[in-house]
């Protein structure tokens, strides 16, 4: 009689710990059904945490969809903060043309005038959810995720930290990120990207940052994105210590660090660079002949050329072609800044101008040396293809 008290006694302070246990488990993540404005279908999933508690908004990167960032928002929510993952339109289970089948006009129009909206309208339904703590939200994204979610924070006071995996922005999201000191930033590339410019546009957004709290975790190897999860499983667990410290802990805030991003040098050059007029200036810094000697210590070509598009993709051709134009002057050996020179003559109107620079393209291409990897070859085989395509459609020169 005295052991089945026992038993009893024991198995009645187990039931208590047990339920405990269970009622600490966050909830099953959840299928979200939403509608954008013009009524397109988005999907997302939501991982609520098993009590209030910050929320965090994550953007897959171009060659995924939602559910790659499924383990960390998982992690995320053991840890006591509600995620949302969300589909781009295009993408995944939300509606829209295939963004890899429609043209790249439509594709613009995406990411810069339809996305916004639609991952406003993602953001609203997290903050709205009774478990997240108001006005307190992180946000993270993957490649082309990185400009969306720097863009977010742009958009909404209530982000308080980002964690950027190997991508970029553009001028107004530099802007915003060189003048929001109390945003931390957490950052994290791999030179074996594939993207051969991610390594450079992660120092330079480190560069432009002036919060003290901001961190940089470095990779020789690992891939482009969350690709980096699987070689390096720390990844992850860095990205929830990231957002526990600065969304739960010490809101806005991450202890002091050492960060090793571009140079104020370099980073002051492209910024002038990417300002109207800015082209001219630094190319007045030196001549041509201590320009090719320098370029290295400048400017990065493939930085510079990623702004050259970015002004291209706002209408402002003049701007775009003396930013090229730094560029072919700076790296005179390069198919690429010669293509894309060619791409700004064309989208000008000035054909021939646009015909001279894409056989100067060919040329150089033609006087490389071998390639010594498959992305450099895939590179130049992309830089040939452009450049071809132009000449076909363009014709011969008038006589």
């Amino acid at each position: 009689m005295l052991l089945r008290r026992f038993s009893l006694s024991i198995f009645l302070l187990l039931v208590p710990c047990a339920l405990a246990s269970a009622a600490s488990e966050p909830p099953a993540p959840r299928t979200v059904d939403l509608t954008a404005a013009d009524g397109t279908a988005l999907k997302a999933t939501f991982f609520a945490a098993s009590a209030p508690g910050p929320g965090v908004i994550l953007f897959h990167q171009c060659n995924q969809q939602r559910h790659n960032w499924d383990d960390l928002a998982e992690r995320l929510s053991d840890a006591g903060i509600n995620v949302l993952t969300v589909d781009y339109r295009g993408f995944g289970e939300s509606g829209g043309g295939r963004f890899a089948d429609i043209t790249q006009q439509e594709r613009l129009e995406y990411v810069n005038q339809k996305w916004p909206g639609d991952l406003d309208l993602a953001f609203r339904y997290l903050v709205s959810q009774p478990g997240v703590t108001p006005g307190i939200v992180g946000a993270g994204g993957a490649s082309c995720g990185v400009h969306q979610a720097i863009q977010l924070a742009r958009r909404h006071p209530e982000v308080k930290s980002l964690v950027l995996l190997s991508g970029d922005t553009n001028r107004d999201g530099r802007h915003f990120l060189q003048e929001s000191a109390k945003l931390p930033l957490f950052a994290s590339v791999a030179d074996d990207d594939g993207d051969g410019d991610s390594t450079l546009a992660m120092e330079f957004l480190l560069g432009i940052s002036t919060n003290l709290g901001d961190k940089f975790v470095h990779y020789a190897t690992g891939g482009h994105g969350t690709s980096m999860f699987a070689p390096h499983p720390e990844l992850p667990g860095m990205i929830v210590d990231w957002f526990v410290t600065t969304l739960e802990k010490t809101p806005g805030s991450a202890p002091a660090n050492t960060v090793s991003g571009m140079s104020r040098e370099e980073v002051q050059t492209l910024e002038l660079i990417d300002e109207p007029g800015g082209a001219i200036k630094v190319g007045e810094m030196a001549s041509d002949a201590r320009l090719h000697v320098r370029a290295s210590a400048l400017f990065p070509e493939v930085i510079v050329n990623g702004m050259g598009y970015g002004h291209l993709q706002i209408g402002d051709t003049k701007g775009a072609i003396e930013i090229f134009k730094l560029n072919v002057a700076a790296f005179p050996k390069s198919p690429n800044a010669y293509d894309s020179l060619s791409d700004a003559y064309l989208a000008d109107g000035q054909k021939d101008q646009a015909r001279l620079f894409a056989k100067k393209a060919l040329d150089a291409l033609a006087s490389e040396t071998a390639p010594e990897t498959s992305n450099d070859q895939q590179r130049r085989d992309a830089i040939k293809a452009s450049a071809e395509q132009k000449l076909k459609d363009l014709g011969d020169a008038p006589n």
